[in-house]
């Protein structure tokens, strides 16, 4: 004879374990505990982020030659559409002595892109290329280089993609690298590319505006009352 099926009881709960049981840890019993209201009359406490002690005045002290410069996996690959010469082009934008940097995430983006993107492989590989070692998990080079750059002021970022220029505006003083379509000014209707350099962010200028208040014990009220406002 064969076995019989057993039929799902209705309506049946799982068993829950208690809240005193040893095997709960303490952190989860916190969780189940309801949260005490809070009072709006008490002040609360923020802490504020300190300005980095290079950033003097508009000017980073830790910016000069040779550059060290954060190249991005998209960066390489439009620099090959265009037909420039990174380290060249660097050189011709900075008049100085340029020196690119890329890190393990960014080398494992373009060895994920395959066979198609074996050209801008070749060129991060290039001798002239700085490799920085990566201790964090994960392979996602646009939280790598911004990670990277809020902890040392001392790169620029050369980059292409909107998203990751937008991050990098929030950071003050460090510039951007991109490349930019000029048109000739014959009539050959031909376009050449080039590597520019993004003027200072808002956010740099607000930082370095407030933080040369502090250094003058000037009020923000007073600043405006003499005209000394952030320029645009």
């Amino acid at each position: 004879m064969g076995k019989q099926k057993k039929q799902k009881k209705y309506a049946t709960m799982k068993r829950m374990i208690s809240l005193k049981d040893q095997r709960i840890k303490e952190q989860d019993r916190a969780k189940t505990q309801k949260k005490k209201k809070e009072d709006p009359s008490v002040i609360k406490e923020q802490e504020v982020a300190k300005h980095p002690s290079c950033m003097f005045f508009q000017y980073n002290t830790q910016l000069g030659p040779p550059y060290y410069i954060l190249v991005d996996t998209n960066f390489i690959n439009f620099s090959i559409k265009a037909k420039l010469d990174v380290v060249q082009s660097m050189m011709d934008c900075l008049y100085a002595k340029c020196v690119p940097c890329i890190t393990d995430c960014v080398m494992a983006e373009l060895e994920k892109l395959g066979m198609k993107f074996r050209v801008a492989l070749r060129i991060a590989k290039d001798p002239r290329f700085d490799r920085l070692p990566c201790s964090h998990k994960g392979t996602y080079a646009d939280d790598c280089l911004v990670q990277r750059v809020t902890q040392h002021k001392c790169y620029i970022v050369a980059t292409v993609d909107r998203d990751l220029k937008r991050r990098i505006r929030k950071i003050p003083g460090v510039p951007i690298m991109y490349i930019s379509n000029h048109s000739s000014s014959n009539n050959s209707g031909k376009n050449h590319s080039s590597i520019t350099l993004d003027v200072r962010s808002a956010n740099s200028r607000r930082t370095t505006f407030s933080q040369n208040l502090e250094l003058l014990s000037i009020s923000v009220w007073d600043a405006v009352f003499l005209g000394l406002t952030p320029r645009p």
